[in-house]
């Protein structure tokens, strides 16, 4: 499997899925949307492993990886399914613009990556300023945005942290066994949240959004994103794989602005821009210092 290819698939996969998160939970429970869609991904993942006769690693190295990954595939997209119903779209994917830095700062304390230059704080702080101001703009957030806010940190936290732990892991597994089996490790997470917040009934209809959007984030968020995910991440460092943010919160803010109808406000775009400067600073800043001999 090609190296650029996934990148691409991953980039094209993360920029319309906060998109599809949203209408996904539109008239379905959001932890319900979630679960549905990383089941339906887990049935399709069983059976072109046993298409394609892949083996799924059980032994107890392949099982802590799965673990790993499934801190951000049910933790992370638990959360951002919940946070969907109080936040735009396109700051699902903005928020998340904040896992390369925390990536790389984990990767600090996790694989013992070398430490922060100068130029990377500044490019921390630009991030975190940008966040201040879409935080600050109460046309795009209203007020009882601040639970979506909150659960959308948590997200980016938890989706950074596997990253870094999958890669601390170290474990040579195919992207697809990978895949289901970060799938059959959430499934369970997804079944007891929804049963601890109620337990709301399925009700689907196909004519739906809902529908369409659990069936399009089965197939490609979770299924083909994932395996692309864990295929570059294997032979990429996870800052380097959370790049792709630097591209996806402009792509995100005009989808959810053009199919969505979501306010695109001057502080909207100057808190994205703000971010995504961080980000390019952040791993592009080097080649702004003079070179030592």
């Amino acid at each position: 499997m090609s190296v650029p290819l996934s990148y691409l698939a991953v980039v094209l996969v993360w920029s319309t899925t906060p998109l599809t998160i949203a209408w996904s939970s539109e008239s379905v429970d959001p932890v319900l949307a979630g679960g549905l869609r990383m089941a339906i991904a887990a049935v399709l993942g069983v059976l072109l492993l046993r298409l394609l006769r892949i083996k799924l690693p059980l032994h107890r190295r392949a099982q802590t990886t799965y673990a790993y990954a499934s801190i951000g595939v049910f933790g992370a997209m638990c959360c951002t399914y919940i946070a969907s119903r109080y936040v735009p779209s396109g700051l699902i994917s903005i928020m998340f613009g904040l896992a390369p830095i925390l990536s790389a700062v984990m990767g600090q304390w996790l694989l013992d990556e070398p430490r922060f230059r100068a130029y990377r704080w500044i490019a921390c702080l630009l991030a975190f300023s940008g966040l201040g101001v879409i935080f600050t703009d109460d046309v795009a957030l209203g007020p009882q945005s601040l639970p979506g806010l909150l659960l959308l940190l948590l997200a980016v936290s938890l989706f950074s942290l596997s990253g870094v732990m999958v890669k601390r892991s170290s474990a040579q597994i195919n992207p697809l066994a990978h895949t289901v089996g970060a799938l059959l490790w959430s499934l369970p997470g997804f079944a007891i949240t929804w049963w601890l917040l109620g337990a709301a009934p399925l009700e689907i209809d196909p004519g739906s959004r809902s529908f369409w959007a659990i069936i399009y984030l089965a197939l490609f968020g979770s299924l083909l994103g994932f395996v692309c995910y864990f295929h570059v991440l294997r032979h990429l460092p996870p800052s380097t794989v959370a790049l792709v943010t630097l591209i996806t919160p402009i792509f995100a803010l005009m989808l959810g602005h053009w199919l969505n109808e979501e306010p695109l406000t001057p502080g909207l775009w100057q808190g994205c821009l703000l971010v995504v400067t961080g980000l390019a600073l952040f791993f592009f800043g080097h080649r702004l210092q003079p070179e030592r001999r």
